[in-house]
Protein backbone atom coordinates (compact mmCIF):
# COMPACT_ATOMS: atom_id res chain seq x y z
CA UNK A 1 0.00 0.00 0.00
CA UNK A 2 1.31 3.62 -0.71
CA UNK A 3 1.62 6.18 2.10
CA UNK A 4 -1.79 8.08 1.21
CA UNK A 5 -3.55 4.70 1.05
CA UNK A 6 -2.02 3.17 4.90
CA UNK A 7 -2.73 6.92 6.29
CA UNK A 8 -6.78 6.63 5.44
CA UNK A 9 -6.84 3.09 6.37
CA UNK A 10 -5.67 4.14 10.15
CA UNK A 11 -6.57 7.46 10.56
CA UNK A 12 -9.66 7.82 7.89
CA UNK A 13 -11.25 11.66 7.63
CA UNK A 14 -8.56 13.87 9.18
CA UNK A 15 -6.35 12.75 6.17
CA UNK A 16 -7.21 15.81 3.67
CA UNK A 17 -6.48 15.46 0.13
CA UNK A 18 -8.87 18.92 -0.85
CA UNK A 19 -6.64 20.31 -3.27
CA UNK A 20 -7.42 23.67 -1.79
CA UNK A 21 -6.00 22.89 1.43
CA UNK A 22 -2.79 21.09 -0.37
CA UNK A 23 -2.52 24.29 -1.92
CA UNK A 24 -2.76 26.49 1.18
CA UNK A 25 -0.31 23.78 2.84
CA UNK A 26 2.53 24.87 0.39
CA UNK A 27 3.08 28.43 1.30
CA UNK A 28 3.41 30.75 4.73
CA UNK A 29 3.41 34.01 5.49
CA UNK A 30 6.81 34.88 3.92
CA UNK A 31 5.16 34.49 0.47
CA UNK A 32 7.24 31.52 -0.24
CA UNK A 33 5.79 28.51 -1.90
CA UNK A 34 7.23 25.12 -2.04
CA UNK A 35 7.86 23.26 -5.22
CA UNK A 36 5.07 20.41 -6.20
CA UNK A 37 2.01 20.03 -3.79
CA UNK A 38 1.94 18.16 -0.56
CA UNK A 39 0.95 14.39 -0.69
CA UNK A 40 -1.75 15.08 2.09
CA UNK A 41 -2.68 17.45 5.16
CA UNK A 42 -3.35 15.37 8.11
CA UNK A 43 -4.93 17.25 10.77
CA UNK A 44 -3.78 15.48 14.07
CA UNK A 45 -5.73 15.37 16.85
CA UNK A 46 -4.40 13.61 19.15
CA UNK A 47 -0.55 11.98 20.09
CA UNK A 48 -1.45 8.71 18.86
CA UNK A 49 -2.29 10.27 15.93
CA UNK A 50 0.69 12.12 15.38
CA UNK A 51 2.53 8.56 16.14
CA UNK A 52 1.01 6.65 13.64
CA UNK A 53 1.41 9.30 11.02
CA UNK A 54 5.27 9.32 11.53
CA UNK A 55 5.51 5.15 11.88
CA UNK A 56 4.00 5.07 8.26
CA UNK A 57 6.25 7.64 7.50
CA UNK A 58 9.06 5.66 8.28
CA UNK A 59 7.48 2.47 6.99
CA UNK A 60 7.36 4.32 3.63
CA UNK A 61 10.10 6.41 3.62
CA UNK A 62 8.23 9.30 3.19
CA UNK A 63 8.94 13.12 4.72
CA UNK A 64 7.27 15.10 6.94
CA UNK A 65 6.75 18.30 7.29
CA UNK A 66 5.08 19.70 10.68
CA UNK A 67 2.34 22.41 10.39
CA UNK A 68 0.89 25.02 12.85
CA UNK A 69 -0.83 28.10 12.40
CA UNK A 70 1.85 28.67 8.91
CA UNK A 71 2.36 32.55 10.17
CA UNK A 72 5.96 31.80 9.93
CA UNK A 73 8.29 33.80 7.94
CA UNK A 74 11.17 32.08 6.62
CA UNK A 75 9.39 29.09 4.93
CA UNK A 76 10.16 26.33 7.22
CA UNK A 77 6.74 24.76 7.39
CA UNK A 78 6.02 24.64 3.92
CA UNK A 79 4.58 21.21 2.56
CA UNK A 80 6.11 20.48 -1.19
CA UNK A 81 6.22 17.56 -3.75
CA UNK A 82 5.02 14.11 -1.90
CA UNK A 83 5.34 14.80 1.38
CA UNK A 84 3.22 14.46 4.24
CA UNK A 85 1.79 17.58 5.81
CA UNK A 86 1.72 16.79 9.72
CA UNK A 87 -0.95 19.79 11.12
CA UNK A 88 -0.85 20.18 14.85
CA UNK A 89 -3.30 22.83 14.89
CA UNK A 90 -6.66 21.32 16.31
CA UNK A 91 -4.43 19.83 19.46
CA UNK A 92 -5.25 22.80 21.37
CA UNK A 93 -5.85 21.58 25.08
CA UNK A 94 -4.81 23.28 28.27
CA UNK A 95 -4.14 19.95 30.62
CA UNK A 96 -2.79 21.98 33.58
CA UNK A 97 -2.74 25.52 34.77
CA UNK A 98 -0.85 24.97 38.32
CA UNK A 99 -0.43 28.51 39.91
CA UNK A 100 1.63 27.66 42.97
CA UNK A 101 4.69 26.35 40.61
CA UNK A 102 3.91 29.16 38.09
CA UNK A 103 3.47 26.04 35.42
CA UNK A 104 1.19 25.18 32.44
CA UNK A 105 1.14 22.28 30.44
CA UNK A 106 -0.46 22.95 26.74
CA UNK A 107 -0.68 21.10 23.31
CA UNK A 108 1.03 22.41 20.52
CA UNK A 109 -1.99 23.70 18.12
CA UNK A 110 -3.32 26.32 20.87
CA UNK A 111 -2.51 30.33 20.02
CA UNK A 112 -0.24 32.10 21.83
CA UNK A 113 -3.13 34.82 22.48
CA UNK A 114 -5.94 32.28 23.50
CA UNK A 115 -3.27 31.06 25.77
CA UNK A 116 -2.83 34.62 27.51
CA UNK A 117 -6.55 35.25 27.95
CA UNK A 118 -7.11 32.00 30.36
CA UNK A 119 -4.06 32.40 32.02
CA UNK A 120 -5.13 35.63 32.55
CA UNK A 121 -7.79 34.71 34.80
CA UNK A 122 -5.57 32.95 36.84
CA UNK A 123 -3.76 35.49 36.75
CA UNK A 124 -0.63 34.77 35.12
CA UNK A 125 0.80 35.35 32.04
CA UNK A 126 3.15 33.63 29.27
CA UNK A 127 6.10 36.16 28.22
CA UNK A 128 6.65 35.81 24.72
CA UNK A 129 5.09 37.86 22.64
CA UNK A 130 5.65 37.70 19.06
CA UNK A 131 3.72 40.07 17.02
CA UNK A 132 2.13 37.10 15.42
CA UNK A 133 0.69 36.56 18.95
CA UNK A 134 -2.94 36.83 17.90
CA UNK A 135 -2.39 34.25 14.98
CA UNK A 136 0.43 32.07 16.14
CA UNK A 137 0.27 28.53 18.08
CA UNK A 138 2.33 27.86 21.01
CA UNK A 139 4.30 24.90 18.59
CA UNK A 140 5.07 27.18 16.31
CA UNK A 141 6.50 29.85 18.66
CA UNK A 142 8.84 26.87 20.08
CA UNK A 143 9.39 25.41 16.52
CA UNK A 144 11.12 28.79 15.74
CA UNK A 145 12.47 29.87 18.81
CA UNK A 146 10.36 33.14 18.64
CA UNK A 147 10.68 36.27 20.08
CA UNK A 148 8.63 39.18 20.06
CA UNK A 149 8.30 42.55 21.37
CA UNK A 150 8.77 41.99 25.30
CA UNK A 151 12.15 39.61 24.72
CA UNK A 152 14.40 42.36 26.24
CA UNK A 153 13.00 42.32 29.80
CA UNK A 154 11.03 39.23 30.03
CA UNK A 155 13.06 36.93 27.13
CA UNK A 156 12.44 34.71 24.45
CA UNK A 157 10.69 31.68 23.67
CA UNK A 158 13.43 29.55 24.92
CA UNK A 159 13.62 31.16 28.45
CA UNK A 160 9.46 29.84 29.23
CA UNK A 161 9.85 26.45 28.48
CA UNK A 162 10.51 24.00 31.02
CA UNK A 163 10.01 20.72 29.01
CA UNK A 164 8.41 19.52 25.72
CA UNK A 165 7.19 15.84 24.70
CA UNK A 166 8.51 15.26 21.34
CA UNK A 167 7.24 12.43 19.09
CA UNK A 168 10.40 11.12 17.00
CA UNK A 169 10.39 10.30 13.51
CA UNK A 170 9.87 6.66 14.15
CA UNK A 171 6.59 7.37 16.07
CA UNK A 172 8.04 6.82 19.94
CA UNK A 173 7.39 9.56 22.24
CA UNK A 174 9.38 11.38 24.58
CA UNK A 175 8.86 13.47 27.63
CA UNK A 176 11.90 15.64 27.99
CA UNK A 177 13.16 18.29 30.26
CA UNK A 178 11.37 18.87 33.69
CA UNK A 179 8.64 20.74 36.11
CA UNK A 180 11.17 21.69 38.16
CA UNK A 181 12.76 25.19 38.78
CA UNK A 182 16.30 24.05 37.97
CA UNK A 183 16.79 20.33 36.29
CA UNK A 184 20.58 20.20 34.25
CA UNK A 185 20.30 16.15 34.54
CA UNK A 186 21.52 14.77 31.37
CA UNK A 187 22.11 17.10 28.15
CA UNK A 188 19.39 19.76 27.55
CA UNK A 189 17.70 18.15 25.07
CA UNK A 190 14.42 20.48 25.19
CA UNK A 191 16.68 23.96 24.61
CA UNK A 192 17.88 22.01 21.76
CA UNK A 193 14.57 20.96 20.46
CA UNK A 194 13.16 24.68 20.82
CA UNK A 195 14.03 26.43 17.39
CA UNK A 196 15.19 22.97 15.57
CA UNK A 197 12.12 23.72 13.19
CA UNK A 198 10.67 20.33 13.03
CA UNK A 199 14.02 18.96 11.56
CA UNK A 200 14.48 16.59 15.63
CA UNK A 201 10.49 15.61 15.94
CA UNK A 202 6.97 16.65 16.31
CA UNK A 203 6.19 18.77 19.56
CA UNK A 204 3.26 16.87 20.60
CA UNK A 205 3.42 19.22 24.17
CA UNK A 206 5.03 21.54 25.93
CA UNK A 207 5.13 22.37 29.96
CA UNK A 208 5.53 26.34 29.97
CA UNK A 209 7.10 28.93 32.53
CA UNK A 210 4.41 31.26 33.55
CA UNK A 211 4.98 34.91 35.40
CA UNK A 212 2.15 36.79 36.95
CA UNK A 213 0.45 39.13 35.76
CA UNK A 214 2.73 42.58 36.52
CA UNK A 215 1.11 45.09 39.23
CA UNK A 216 1.89 48.51 38.90
CA UNK A 217 1.60 51.31 35.89
CA UNK A 218 2.57 51.31 32.40
CA UNK A 219 4.04 54.10 31.11
CA UNK A 220 4.59 54.39 27.30
CA UNK A 221 7.62 57.27 25.91
CA UNK A 222 7.15 57.99 22.26
CA UNK A 223 10.14 59.87 20.83
CA UNK A 224 10.63 61.55 17.52
CA UNK A 225 14.07 62.11 16.24
CA UNK A 226 15.89 63.31 12.77
CA UNK A 227 16.80 59.97 11.81
CA UNK A 228 17.23 56.49 12.21
CA UNK A 229 21.02 56.49 13.64
CA UNK A 230 20.32 59.26 16.14
CA UNK A 231 17.48 57.06 16.94
CA UNK A 232 19.64 53.57 17.52
CA UNK A 233 22.05 55.56 19.35
CA UNK A 234 19.43 56.77 21.74
CA UNK A 235 18.27 53.09 21.99
CA UNK A 236 21.83 52.50 22.64
CA UNK A 237 22.18 54.99 25.32
CA UNK A 238 19.22 53.34 27.28
CA UNK A 239 20.57 50.05 26.86
CA UNK A 240 24.18 51.38 28.27
CA UNK A 241 21.94 53.51 31.44
CA UNK A 242 20.76 49.78 32.82
CA UNK A 243 17.26 50.84 32.18
CA UNK A 244 15.31 48.05 31.00
CA UNK A 245 11.98 48.66 29.30
CA UNK A 246 9.93 46.12 28.81
CA UNK A 247 9.48 47.36 25.88
CA UNK A 248 11.32 49.43 23.13
CA UNK A 249 10.56 49.42 19.25
CA UNK A 250 12.55 51.60 16.08
CA UNK A 251 10.96 52.81 13.27
CA UNK A 252 12.48 54.01 10.29
CA UNK A 253 11.28 56.56 7.91
CA UNK A 254 10.04 54.22 5.15
CA UNK A 255 8.06 52.10 7.82
CA UNK A 256 6.51 55.26 9.73
CA UNK A 257 5.58 56.12 6.44
CA UNK A 258 4.29 53.20 5.27
CA UNK A 259 2.21 52.73 8.93
CA UNK A 260 1.24 55.84 8.21
CA UNK A 261 -0.71 55.76 5.07
CA UNK A 262 -2.28 51.93 6.31
CA UNK A 263 -3.97 53.83 8.91
CA UNK A 264 -4.30 57.36 7.72
CA UNK A 265 -2.33 58.75 10.26
CA UNK A 266 -0.46 62.38 9.55
CA UNK A 267 2.43 61.72 6.98
CA UNK A 268 5.66 61.62 9.59
CA UNK A 269 8.81 64.26 8.96
CA UNK A 270 10.58 62.92 6.24
CA UNK A 271 13.09 61.04 7.47
CA UNK A 272 12.50 61.05 10.85
CA UNK A 273 12.61 57.62 13.11
CA UNK A 274 10.73 56.74 15.97
CA UNK A 275 11.00 54.87 19.30
CA UNK A 276 8.26 53.72 21.29
CA UNK A 277 9.17 52.21 25.05
CA UNK A 278 7.34 50.86 27.66
CA UNK A 279 7.91 50.56 31.36
CA UNK A 280 6.08 48.37 33.76
CA UNK A 281 6.23 47.29 37.03
CA UNK A 282 6.29 49.29 40.49
CA UNK A 283 9.26 51.33 39.38
CA UNK A 284 7.34 52.33 35.89
CA UNK A 285 6.93 55.92 36.34
CA UNK A 286 10.21 56.82 37.53
CA UNK A 287 12.36 54.54 34.83
CA UNK A 288 10.10 56.32 31.70
CA UNK A 289 11.37 59.81 33.04
CA UNK A 290 15.03 58.42 33.31
CA UNK A 291 14.71 56.85 29.86
CA UNK A 292 12.72 60.59 28.76
CA UNK A 293 15.20 62.84 29.47
CA UNK A 294 18.09 60.09 28.04
CA UNK A 295 16.34 60.38 24.85
CA UNK A 296 15.95 64.17 24.89
CA UNK A 297 19.59 64.35 25.24
CA UNK A 298 19.86 62.21 22.29
CA UNK A 299 18.10 64.54 19.88
CA UNK A 300 14.49 63.04 20.41
CA UNK A 301 11.64 64.92 21.07
CA UNK A 302 9.95 62.95 23.54
CA UNK A 303 6.36 62.28 25.24
CA UNK A 304 5.53 59.69 28.13
CA UNK A 305 1.93 58.69 28.89
CA UNK A 306 0.92 57.17 31.96
CA UNK A 307 -2.29 55.86 30.30
CA UNK A 308 -2.22 52.05 29.51
CA UNK A 309 -4.93 52.05 26.71
CA UNK A 310 -2.98 55.11 24.89
CA UNK A 311 0.00 53.07 25.31
CA UNK A 312 -1.64 50.21 24.02
CA UNK A 313 -2.73 52.56 20.99
CA UNK A 314 0.47 53.32 20.38
CA UNK A 315 2.28 49.67 20.23
CA UNK A 316 -0.70 49.48 17.32
CA UNK A 317 1.19 51.56 15.21
CA UNK A 318 4.39 49.50 15.47
CA UNK A 319 2.24 46.55 14.97
CA UNK A 320 0.86 47.86 11.72
CA UNK A 321 4.39 47.27 10.20
CA UNK A 322 3.47 43.88 8.44
CA UNK A 323 0.46 45.07 6.94
CA UNK A 324 1.74 47.85 6.00
CA UNK A 325 4.79 46.26 3.99
CA UNK A 326 2.24 44.20 2.41
CA UNK A 327 0.37 47.06 0.96
CA UNK A 328 3.54 48.00 -0.72
CA UNK A 329 3.71 44.93 -2.53
CA UNK A 330 5.08 41.28 -1.79
CA UNK A 331 7.49 41.73 0.94
CA UNK A 332 10.47 39.25 2.06
CA UNK A 333 11.10 40.32 5.58
CA UNK A 334 14.10 39.78 7.51
CA UNK A 335 15.48 39.35 10.70
CA UNK A 336 18.93 39.57 11.71
CA UNK A 337 20.27 40.66 14.88
CA UNK A 338 23.52 42.32 16.73
CA UNK A 339 24.97 43.96 20.00
CA UNK A 340 22.84 46.36 20.77
CA UNK A 341 25.80 49.03 20.81
CA UNK A 342 25.93 47.66 17.16
CA UNK A 343 22.81 48.72 16.16
CA UNK A 344 24.32 52.51 14.82
CA UNK A 345 26.51 50.87 12.54
CA UNK A 346 23.78 47.95 11.50
CA UNK A 347 21.27 51.02 10.08
CA UNK A 348 24.58 52.37 8.69
CA UNK A 349 25.33 49.39 6.75
CA UNK A 350 21.65 49.09 5.86
CA UNK A 351 21.41 52.81 4.28
CA UNK A 352 24.77 51.76 2.61
CA UNK A 353 22.87 48.60 0.98
CA UNK A 354 20.42 50.92 0.08
CA UNK A 355 21.85 53.53 -2.05
CA UNK A 356 24.29 50.57 -3.60
CA UNK A 357 21.31 48.68 -5.34
CA UNK A 358 18.99 51.83 -5.53
CA UNK A 359 16.01 50.54 -3.31
CA UNK A 360 14.44 51.22 0.12
CA UNK A 361 14.51 48.87 2.87
CA UNK A 362 12.16 49.69 5.48
CA UNK A 363 13.33 48.51 8.70
CA UNK A 364 11.94 48.16 12.38
CA UNK A 365 13.67 46.52 15.41
CA UNK A 366 13.28 45.41 18.72
CA UNK A 367 16.06 48.03 19.59
CA UNK A 368 16.29 46.16 23.50
CA UNK A 369 17.51 43.43 22.06
CA UNK A 370 19.25 43.94 18.39
CA UNK A 371 16.75 42.41 16.57
CA UNK A 372 16.12 44.01 13.11
CA UNK A 373 13.34 43.47 10.48
CA UNK A 374 14.56 45.04 7.57
CA UNK A 375 11.93 44.08 4.47
CA UNK A 376 12.39 43.76 0.99
CA UNK A 377 9.56 44.85 -1.76
CA UNK A 378 9.44 43.53 -4.69
CA UNK A 379 6.33 42.61 -7.60
CA UNK A 380 5.90 39.00 -8.53
CA UNK A 381 6.08 35.67 -6.41
CA UNK A 382 9.68 35.47 -5.62
CA UNK A 383 12.51 37.91 -4.57
CA UNK A 384 14.62 38.94 -8.18
CA UNK A 385 18.40 38.45 -8.10
CA UNK A 386 18.76 42.12 -7.08
CA UNK A 387 16.96 41.69 -3.65
CA UNK A 388 18.69 38.65 -2.73
CA UNK A 389 22.32 40.26 -4.19
CA UNK A 390 21.20 42.81 -1.68
CA UNK A 391 19.79 40.56 1.44
CA UNK A 392 23.25 39.01 1.22
CA UNK A 393 25.19 41.83 2.08
CA UNK A 394 22.78 42.71 4.37
CA UNK A 395 23.68 39.13 6.17
CA UNK A 396 27.32 39.22 5.74
CA UNK A 397 27.16 42.42 7.36
CA UNK A 398 25.23 41.34 10.33
CA UNK A 399 28.12 38.57 10.90
CA UNK A 400 30.73 40.83 10.70
CA UNK A 401 29.33 43.41 13.33
CA UNK A 402 29.15 40.33 16.08
CA UNK A 403 25.57 39.22 14.80
CA UNK A 404 23.49 36.51 13.46
CA UNK A 405 21.36 35.82 10.60
CA UNK A 406 18.11 35.05 12.53
CA UNK A 407 17.22 36.18 15.68
CA UNK A 408 13.80 34.74 16.06
CA UNK A 409 11.87 33.67 12.30
CA UNK A 410 14.51 30.89 12.04
CA UNK A 411 16.03 29.57 9.10
CA UNK A 412 13.51 27.30 7.12
CA UNK A 413 14.58 27.19 3.54
CA UNK A 414 15.06 31.37 2.61
CA UNK A 415 18.61 31.38 4.41
CA UNK A 416 19.82 27.81 4.65
CA UNK A 417 22.28 28.94 1.97
CA UNK A 418 24.14 31.35 4.92
CA UNK A 419 24.29 29.21 7.50
CA UNK A 420 27.79 27.58 6.88
CA UNK A 421 28.57 31.46 6.95
CA UNK A 422 28.04 31.72 10.09
CA UNK A 423 28.38 28.48 12.01
CA UNK A 424 31.43 27.31 10.03
CA UNK A 425 31.94 24.39 8.61
CA UNK A 426 32.65 21.89 11.26
CA UNK A 427 29.87 22.62 13.53
CA UNK A 428 27.78 23.36 10.25
CA UNK A 429 28.14 19.41 9.64
CA UNK A 430 28.32 18.21 13.40
CA UNK A 431 24.81 20.39 13.41
CA UNK A 432 23.60 18.15 10.97
CA UNK A 433 24.80 15.12 12.43
CA UNK A 434 22.85 15.54 15.46
CA UNK A 435 19.78 15.90 13.27
CA UNK A 436 20.27 12.29 12.10
CA UNK A 437 20.70 10.36 15.20
CA UNK A 438 16.94 12.02 15.97
CA UNK A 439 16.07 11.25 12.13
CA UNK A 440 17.96 8.85 10.34
CA UNK A 441 15.91 8.42 7.61
CA UNK A 442 16.33 12.40 6.90
CA UNK A 443 12.45 12.54 6.40
CA UNK A 444 11.81 15.06 8.89
CA UNK A 445 11.40 18.67 7.14
CA UNK A 446 14.13 17.74 4.30
CA UNK A 447 16.07 20.46 2.73
CA UNK A 448 15.19 22.80 5.39
CA UNK A 449 17.69 25.10 7.49
CA UNK A 450 20.10 22.38 6.46
CA UNK A 451 21.51 22.01 2.66
CA UNK A 452 20.38 18.99 1.03
CA UNK A 453 22.72 16.24 0.61
CA UNK A 454 25.52 17.21 -2.36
Amino acid sequence: MSALDLLVAALGDIVDTDATVLEEARADRSGHAAPGRPLAVVHAETVAHVQTVMRIATETATPVVVRGAGTGLAGAANGGDGEIVLSTRRMTAIHEIRADDLLAVVEPGILNADLNDVLAEHGLWWAPDPASRAISTVGGNIATGAGGLLCAKYGVVRDAVLGVDLVLADGRLLHLGHRSVKGVTGLDLTSLVIGSEGTLGVVVGATLKLRRLVEGTTCTVTAVFPDVRAAASASAAVTASGAQPAIMELMDSASLAAVAALLDLPSPVAGSAQLTIQTDGPAAVAEATMISDILTAHQGVTEVSHDREEGERLLAIRRAMHPAMSALGTTLIEDVSVPRSAMPAMFDEIARIEKAYSMAIPTVAHAGDGNLHPNFIFEGAEPPAEVWAAADELFRAAIALGGTLTGEHGIGTLKSRWLADELGDDQWELQRQITRVFDPLGILNPGKVFAPDA
